[in-house]
């Protein structure tokens, strides 16, 4: 197994940003995006998948966080799709239960280069955790699993603190790619009967 690692730049009339992502990392992360909620949700998301993500973003927050959270997004996608390559080795299919206070999250993943986004539970208590705009939550995941070519499964079971709700989600993510991501050495090739993904 080589180094599972991309580097990517996306820079629109909007955005600007910057992003290296190393699937078998230590959980480090340097993360600015102008948009203070998505950093912590992106900085947890390294730690709990014992990833490396450095992000750097400049958007029109001016007008609202949409165009960046999105933009991060899909650039997030891109380059987890990137860093796997073949895909060779690899369990493919990650679930993970995260339960956080007053909620529990559900995040099952499939590495199918076939996006699918659902999600379910999502009624958060808030439209907004500080300044940030809780229906980008839906936003950012889609645009996140549409360009990782994933199936992308989001369950909030119950939950009553909407910071919380979204904390983990974005943990329980984590840990299911992880789970996805991990090479095992039972697996001959590419995990799939048509022998690619």
């Amino acid at each position: 197994m080589g180094n599972r690692y991309a580097e990517l730049q996306r820079y629109t009339g909007e955005t600007k940003i910057d992003l290296a992502f190393e699937v078998d990392g230590e959980g480090k992360s340097n993360i600015d995006t102008g948009v203070p909620f998505m950093d912590h949700m992106l900085d947890l998301f390294t730690k709990h998948g014992h990833f490396d993500l450095t992000v750097k973003a400049d958007g029109d927050v001016e007008v609202d966080d949409h165009h960046t959270t999105e933009d991060i997004g899909i650039v997030l996608g891109m380059a987890l799709k990137e860093a796997l390559g073949d895909k060779k080795g690899i369990k493919r299919y990650g679930n993970f239960f995260v339960p956080m206070d007053d909620t529990l999250a559900q995040v099952v993943v499939d590495l199918s280069n076939r996006p699918h986004f659902e999600i379910r539970g999502a009624d958060f208590p808030s439209q907004k955790v500080g300044t940030f705009d809780t229906e980008l939550v839906h936003e950012f995941l889609w645009k996140f699993a549409l360009e990782a070519r994933m199936n992308l499964h989001v369950i909030i079971h119950y939950g009553t603190n909407t910071h919380h709700m979204i904390e983990a989600v974005f943990k329980a993510m984590a840990r299911a790619i992880d789970e996805a991501t991990t090479v095992d050495p039972r697996v001959k090739g590419v995990p799939s009967t048509k022998g690619m993904l």
